[in-house]
């Protein structure tokens, strides 16, 4: 059952990256992968800090869905685009923004996740 939840996770988390994607073009496009980091920071980070589910929906959601919705791949690339088209400058504020966003986004979700436990 886990499997088919991750698996069912996966494709909606997917979708909604693609979907934003397609949304979203030129340099927000950039932008738009920093907010599916930090939002899916947060989502995770409130995900473990609350036992809201059973372990098996936990996984679905969590490796499933915001495992297929944030994007380090993504990311990566970008960070190199960028640098390789001569704006080192928004490199930097785009890997600093995507680290410390989602790592400060995901220590909120998991205070929020904790506290409503």
């Amino acid at each position: 059952m886990t499997t088919l939840l991750v698996a069912a996770g996966g494709l909606i988390g997917v979708l909604g990256r693609y979907g934003i994607g397609r949304a979203v073009e030129g340099d927000a496009l950039i932008w738009s992968t920093v907010a599916i980091n930090v939002v899916g920071s947060f989502l995770l980070g409130a995900l473990v800090g609350a036992a809201w589910f059973s372990r098996e929906l936990r996984d679905g959601i969590g490796i499933g869905v915001l495992g297929g919705f944030t994007t380090f791949s993504t990311f990566s690339v970008q960070a190199v685009l960028e640098a390789d088209g001569g704006r080192p400058g928004i490199a930097l504020a785009y890997v600093l923004a995507s680290v410390l966003g989602g790592i400060a986004a995901a220590f909120a979700g998991y205070a929020v996740g904790k506290a409503a436990a």
